[in-house]
């Protein structure tokens, strides 16, 4: 098999359009990252919670983003270990769904994001949700799209950094 497993700030990246046109369905299975979706009441304490469980699980909560509205909140995040950490929750009474989301890398300057974003739209690729976080030079984008399998064909095809799963869990 000819493909290259690239090194980019320092995120296992693979690239090879062969490589994605002969073998889709196990680089889908790569770079397909779970999330956890968590359903919190607004309710003080709750957030804390969540985090002491995983913490007594040992998983490491590397991204998250908390949507709101006048009655509950939803977490959703990027953990070490995403079964474990989905058992344990569900074992401490709470509402948690596994969600699947891409990852991507990108220069942290202005305009690096929307160049990414243009190539889905212009591909009809449509993002449900997206967060991100950066660490100096480097943006890390968590992204949830309509059409996983297009998306990442679409962001291969334009040489966009792919983070494996792996690697995300790691962070």
């Amino acid at each position: 098999m000819n493909y290259k497993l690239l090194i980019s700030w320092g995120m296992s990246v693979i690239y090879h359009s062969s490589f994605i046109i002969h073998h889709s369905s196990l680089i889908i299975k790569i770079m397909v990252a779970k999330q956890l979706s968590i359903f919190l009441e607004n309710k003080s304490g709750r957030l804390t919670e969540v985090t002491e469980v995983l913490a007594k699980e040992g998983v490491n909560l590397s991204a998250l983003c908390i949507a709101e509205n006048a009655d509950f909140g939803i977490l959703r995040g990027i953990v070490s270990e995403p079964d474990k950490a989905y058992k344990a929750l569900k074992d401490n009474h709470f509402a948690v769904n596994v969600t699947d989301v891409v990852g991507i890398s990108c220069p942290n300057i202005p305009g690096s994001l929307s160049k990414v974003l243009r190539f889905l739209s212009d591909e009809g690729v449509f993002i449900e949700y997206m967060y991100s976080f950066a660490n100096g030079n480097t943006a890390n984008v968590i992204i949830r799209p309509n059409d996983m399998e297009n998306c990442i064909r679409v962001l291969t095809e334009k040489k966009v950094d792919l983070l494996a799963a792996s690697d995300l869990y790691k962070l």
